[in-house]
């Protein structure tokens, strides 16, 4: 699994509007998580971490980063 165990957080109340089929794939999701980890985290709870670690992965977008950054 990409996404590792949730650390300890305060709840932050998030609201989207999502296509039905990925409504499913992040119930999905969140069901694989709670098999991988035993622990049951609600979908929204777990939407933060999942872009976080997308972010985190996109080797373009960091060096994109790196170089607007770098610009003076």
């Amino acid at each position: 699994m990409k996404l590792g165990k949730l650390p300890d957080r305060t709840p932050v109340k998030i609201t989207i509007v999502l296509a039905p089929s990925i409504a499913r794939r992040l119930r999905e999701y969140a069901d694989f998580y709670a098999e991988t980890y035993g622990s049951r985290e609600e979908v929204a709870e777990l939407i933060p971490f999942m872009l976080e670690a997308f972010l985190e992965s996109d080797s373009t977008f960091k060096k994109a980063k790196k170089r607007t950054q770098a610009e003076p």
